[in-house]
């Protein structure tokens, strides 16, 4: 697959050839959704557990006579109405640490990009500013037509006067090639690649 590469300014700079296993795949709702779900249960993050009743160190002696004491008749110290007993109905731990296979994983990525392939892919040559400012980076994606949301991927490592620059765009994120993933490709509306970004992702599918 043939795209033209076009500099930040919106002028030509040649074409490049996409590989058609990585950017060329058939997209499916349900890998996509299968990788999507997976990402999100892996960043939640789960409650602190609170020690119940069993979990708390606490005499289980009587403390007090049945009958006559004037008390209510308590027996084990570790129950939730004494301090330093149990809670009751506390937070559980819940494991949200759900596996997918790694072929999947690539699949729903490749496929990601594919979506976005036919619509909503941009290939520049680099990132390189004369002036990084974020007044420039939002001439330019003006002028490009990037409009809402707009993620921007580099290669082996951001550039960081473009990163500094749209650090103040909302809706604009910039990721290097490593961090490319399907869930923020995604929801994002357009999707601009860097040369050094297209070679890191090919690399990592077929090494």
């Amino acid at each position: 697959m043939k795209v033209k590469v076009q500099k930040l300014d919106g002028k030509a700079s040649g074409d490049i050839e996409l590989n058609d296993a990585v950017f060329g795949v058939e997209p499916r709702a349900d890998i996509l959704h299968r990788v999507v779900t997976w990402q999100l249960e892996n960043r939640r993050g789960t409650a602190r557990p609170t020690r119940e009743r069993s979990d708390v160190a606490r005499t289980g002696k009587k403390f007090g006579r049945q009958k006559g004491g004037g008390t209510a008749r308590h027996g084990d110290r570790a129950a939730p109405i004494f301090i330093g007993g149990g809670k009751a109905h506390g937070a559980r731990k819940r494991d949200f640490d759900v596996s997918l296979n790694k072929k999947v994983r690539a699949l729903g990525l490749k496929m990601a990009l594919s979506s976005k392939a036919k619509d909503g892919l941009v290939v520049v040559d680099s990132l390189d500013l004369k002036d990084a400012k974020t007044k420039a980076v939002a001439e330019a994606f003006g002028k490009n037509g990037w409009n809402g949301k707009v993620l921007v991927i580099d290669g082996e490592a951001v550039n960081e006067g473009f990163k500094k620059a749209a650090g103040n765009l909302k809706g604009v994120n910039v990721l290097p090639a490593v961090g490319a993933n399907v869930y923020d490709i995604l929801k994002h509306d357009t999707l601009v690649l860097t040369k050094d970004a297209v070679e890191k992702l090919e690399a990592r599918f077929n090494g």
